[in-house]
């Protein structure tokens, strides 16, 4: 079974704990296809009832940032002020913001 289990796609778990709050996440597993994830990663990581939503997507669909494209990816423009929050007047209406 090991084999088989090799060679079945990896698949990363993300599980939502309460309504309202954000999916986490919390592991990976090997599955045949999706709906097998899916009730693989309810047996896995929420046996306690602690779940209210899954996803299961397959790992070789995962694009992620590299770390030395920081600056790149997630520095603000210098030279693009409109986004910073000093760029806009708010009217005395608004109050406290």
């Amino acid at each position: 079974m090991s084999d088989v289990k090799n060679e079945w796609p990896l698949w990363e778990v993300f599980v939502r704990s309460k309504q309202g709050l954000e999916h986490k996440h919390c592991g990976s597993l090997h599955a045949a296809d999706a709906q097998q994830a899916l009730q693989m990663a309810r047996d896995v990581y929420t046996r306690r009832m602690e779940g209210v939503s899954i996803w299961v997507v397959p790992s070789a669909t995962i694009t992620a940032s590299e770390p030395e494209d920081k600056a790149e990816f997630f520095e603000p423009a210098s030279d693009k002020i409109y986004r910073h929050p000093t760029f806009y007047e708010i009217p005395d209406e608004v109050g406290h913001m």
